[in-house]
């Protein structure tokens, strides 16, 4: 999901670096505040296989630390 960016921006970015998930996009900010909380980037949501969300991240992470790499592997398995 994009936040608060320009949709040209976006589609640049997305098209550059060959996503091929889609990219939603809330200009706003309104949309993704009131259904998902999220009122700043970054926002990290961890979802499971089956979709459901099992917990999010709010603010910037070190998520190359050996104690992150352990908790996604947990995650992951």
């Amino acid at each position: 999901m994009d936040f608060r960016e320009d949709p040209e921006t976006v589609k640049k970015v997305v098209r550059d670096r060959g996503y091929a998930a889609p990219v939603l996009l809330d200009q706003s900010g309104d949309v993704t505040g009131r259904a998902y909380g999220v009122w700043g980037p970054p926002t990290v949501f961890f979802v499971d296989r089956k979709g459901q969300l099992l917990g999010r991240a709010v603010g910037p992470r070190g998520w190359d630390s050996p104690a992150a790499k352990a908790f996604i592997r947990a995650l992951l398995e």
